[in-house]
Order: C-alpha cells, then structure tokens, then sequence
C-alpha cells in the first residue's frame, strides 16, 4: 500500500485508489508520458533511417568491389552475366532502401514531429498547457470531497482517541478498587473521569459518524467531477493512440518491401539472368575466342625487298587465302558470342595476347616461354649471344610497339645476330630494348 500526501488539502492517501486523494496524478502524469512517447518514436524512426542507410551503401559499395573483382577474374560468357546480375540485385536494392530512409524521415518523422507541436503546447514557466489544465480540473473536482474527507479524518481521529481514554479511565478504576490506601474521594474522581470519558466517546461518535455521512452525500458529485476531467484525458490520450497506430502501419508499408512492384522485379530479373547462363553458349564462346576456333596466320614464303623502307616481317604480311591482317585478326568460328575485350584471368586481363609464335625459340624473337603467351621476350635484358656496339646507317621509325626507332648516326647496341627475315635485337641507350632492321646498322670499328 502506498503512503502520498496531496499538498493542497494535507490528507493521507491510503491505497492505491484513483478515487483516493492525489492519486490522479498518474493520469495527468500520462500526458507528458505521451510528449515523451512521440519523441521517443521520432528517435526510433531515425535510428531505423541510418540503418537503411548504412545498408544500402554497403549494398552499393559490395556491388563495386565485386563488379571490379568479377570483371577481371577468370569467368567468362553468359555465367559471368547471370554473376553480374547479383551485383545489379544490390544496387536496385540499395535504391530501395534509400527510398525507404528518405519514406521514414521525409513522411514518417516529419508527421509525428509536426502532430507532437500541434499536441502539445509549452508553457512559458514549463510544462505543457495540456498537462495544467488535467491538473486543475481534478484539483477542482477534488477539493470540496477532499476537504470533507479531511474532516472525517479529524473526527476519526478524536473519536479513537476518547475511546482510548475511556479504556484507561475504566483500567485505572478498577485497579484502584485493589488498592485500599486509596480513600473514596480519590475514588470518587475516576468514576467521575470514567462518565466524562463515556460521554466524549458519544460525542466524538455523533461528530464522526456526521462528518462521514456528509461525505457519503459528497461522494457521488466527486465521482461525477472526477470522471468528467478523467474522460478529457482519455479523449486526448485516444488522439494519441489512434495517431501512433495510423503512423506504425504507415511505418509498416514503407518497410515492407515485398508489396513493393519494383522490389519483386529486382529478384524476377536476377533470376531470369540467372537462368539464361548457358554452359553449352560459354563453352563455344571460349573456342572461338581462345581455342581451336580461332584464326591463325601460318607461315608462308616472304619476298625480300632492299627498295622497301623497312623489311616486311611474318606479322604485316597478309594471309593470301583469307585476306585476315595479322595485326587485327578476323575471328572464325560461332561469333554468337560478343568478344570479352580482357582476357580470361585477373593478371591475362592486364597483359596482351601476342598474335603469332613459332615454336623455333632460338631463332623467332617472338617466342615465348610463358605459357599462356603473355610474357614480351623484350621485356628483359637477357642476351643469347654476344654484344656488339652499331650505328645507324639510315632513319628509323618503329613501326610496332616491339621495334626501335632511331636516327641516321645514333649508336645502339646489338643483343642477338640477325635472324633469317633480316631483323636484329638491340637495345638503345635509354635501356629500350626491341627489333630493328639488320641493314640499316653498321657495326662500330
């Protein structure tokens, strides 16, 4: 049981009551509860936006990484599509969330928050004008019962105190019938103090059972008043609830994202893409693009030619039969397909495929070891013979990324003999190492 007193009447409350005095104030209490509530919710919202939000960049940010990482990995054709898709999935999902976020703040938290100020109106000296106006309408109602309360309580009070008195006149008496020092004017006194204290007991009787009548009769107006400014709050407290009710379920719609058209197309897309990888398509693909399906330049007989301003090597010549130039070579084979422009790794996609090679390592300077043919045989100053100093004899202009160019007069030096089309290695001063035309150097006495 609780034990408060109400400052303007000082009357005791003794139960837990609503009826008892003071204790409406927890219905008051209530209206500042829902102040809080409202920005309680607001924070609730808020938190929940910067969630979607983190998520959607995170979303966005795991699709970049991941479009990069796939670009340049090893998979190819119509399953790196349908692996793409996922990629495509996150971003449109990351949308969807940010729409989300902004469907939360713009909507959501802007109507609770503009609701709460047209709720709620402060005070100059503090608090909210709904909350005083709670507070004096039960004051009022109270007052005039709590007052005649406060009166019963008083007369209660004298009431069991004059009985008490009554029972300890009588104990005295009584035991002064034992006692025979005691003479019988001494007697005579407690008998009398006995009567007076009987005739208290019925006076404090009739006062307290008339005080406690008229509150009975001051009871049912109390109830009445009571419950009128009770039922103000409970009006106020109803625009609340029906309000927080009305912004959950329009919480609910904006996070439900499974009633939402675009939200299902993203996942009826991806798995259409899915489903349109194709093993048998990819297989053919790669083929063409990378196996026995593509072009070759065979070797054929070259015309060698002093009048022409350079020699002619395998690579420029054009294949007579299929008219294909060996520096841009016309695939054959199912072109259905379109040619991924990077190779099929992660490092292929940084190198370059050579066009041609010849298994004669020790006389074609475009052979290679590696064996996925990315190496350049003229990235390394590795010589197989002996080094001799020339200069040149003419002007030279490279005509491929793998030769020299130089001036009339420039010296240079020579990395391997001259092979059987009439080219050398060399390497110029600069540390640039590549082919050039064996007659156009002569060496240096």
């Amino acid at each position: 049981m609780s034990v408060t007193y109400d400052d303007s009447v000082g009357v005791e409350v003794s139960s837990d009551s609503f009826w008892e005095v003071g204790n409406y104030k927890r219905t008051v209490k209530r209206i500042d509860d829902g102040h809080r509530l409202c920005s309680d919710l607001m924070n609730c919202l808020h938190e929940r936006a910067r969630i979607e939000k983190a998520y959607a960049q995170q979303l966005t940010e795991w699709a970049r990484r991941w479009r990069q990482l796939v670009d340049k990995g090893p998979q190819y054709g119509t399953v790196e599509k349908a692996w793409m898709a996922f990629m495509s999935e996150a971003e449109r999902v990351s949308e969807l969330h940010l729409e989300v976020k902004a469907s939360l703040m713009n909507d959501d938290f802007e109507k609770i928050k503009n609701w709460q100020k047209e709720a709620f109106h402060k005070q100059m000296m503090g608090g909210f004008k709904e909350t005083k106006e709670a507070e004096d309408g039960f004051r009022k109602a109270q007052k005039p019962w709590a007052k005649k309360l406060k009166e019963v309580e008083a007369a209660k009070k004298a009431h069991h105190a004059a009985c008490k008195e009554e029972k300890l006149a009588i104990s005295r008496e009584a035991n002064s019938k034992a006692d025979p020092s005691l003479n019988p004017e001494q007697l005579k006194k407690l008998q009398d103090k006995i009567e007076k204290c009987k005739q208290d007991v019925l006076k404090t009787k009739d006062k307290y059972e008339k005080s406690l009548k008229e509150l009975d009769q001051g009871t049912p107006q109390y109830m009445e008043n009571m419950e009128q400014v009770f039922e103000q709050c409970q009006q106020f407290e109803e625009k609340r609830l029906r309000f927080f009710r009305e912004v959950l379920l329009e919480v609910q719609k904006h996070l439900d994202l499974s009633n939402v058209t675009g939200y299902k197309a993203v996942y009826h897309d991806l798995e259409q893409s899915i489903r349109a990888a194709d093993a048998v398509e990819d297989l053919r693909w790669f083929r063409a693009n990378h196996g026995p399906g593509m072009a070759m330049n065979w070797p054929q007989f070259e015309e060698w030619s002093a009048d022409l301003n350079r020699t002619l090597s395998r690579r420029e010549k054009k294949k007579a039969t299929d008219g294909v130039t060996l520096t841009g070579i016309n695939q054959t084979g199912d072109q259905s397909l379109p040619n991924k422009p990077s190779s099929v790794s992660s490092y292929e996609k940084t190198q370059s495929y050579p066009t041609d090679w010849s298994d004669d390592e020790s006389n074609n300077p475009f052979s290679s070891t590696d064996a996925n043919g990315d190496s350049n045989p003229f990235d390394d100053d590795a010589t197989s013979g002996t080094e001799v100093r020339v200069r040149a004899l003419y002007d030279y202009e490279g005509q491929e990324h793998d030769e020299l160019s130089f001036k009339a007069g420039d010296e240079l030096t020579k990395m391997e003999d001259e092979d059987e089309q009439g080219w050398c290695k060399g390497r110029l001063d600069n540390g640039q190492v590549g082919l050039y035309p064996a007659n156009y150097v002569e060496a240096i006495q």
